[in-house]
Order: structure tokens, then sequence, then C-alpha cells
């Protein structure tokens, strides 16, 4: 580990946060169709939608970490 600053976290936080608008887009388009769900249905939807944008989130933590998509 190097103490000079890495060009990586900038542009993994700026990727991150193209992510999550990205993904609040997309959900927002699709909350016309998903609010005609009974609102038993609508919860599970939201919460699956809530914890999906973090998946691609450990690879790019590793690769602003390390430099590689992989530990």
């Amino acid at each position: 580990m190097t103490n000079q600053p890495s060009w990586r976290k900038p542009a993994g936080i700026f990727l991150i946060l193209l992510i999550i608008s990205v993904w609040a887009v997309i959900v927002a388009t699709a909350s016309p169709w998903i609010g005609t769900l009974p609102a038993l249905v609508q919860a599970p939807v939201y919460v699956v939608a809530g914890i999906v944008w973090i998946l691609p989130l450990k690879p790019l933590l590793a690769w602003m970490e390390t430099g590689r998509w992989r530990r």
C-alpha cells in the first residue's frame, strides 16, 4: 500500500453515484407498473430493488482498493 492518492477512488465514487442514479431512474420509471400491484407484492419488489443495486459494488470496491476486479 502506498501513500500516493489513486485516481481509482474518485473514479470509483463517480461510478457508484452513476450506478445509484441509473438504478433510481429505472425503479422510478417502473413505479407506475409496480403501483398497480397489490400492496403485499409491492413491498417485496421495492425491497429487492433496494438491495439489487448493491451487487455490482463489491467488485467495484475491490477495484478501487487493489486495481483488480477480483481479490
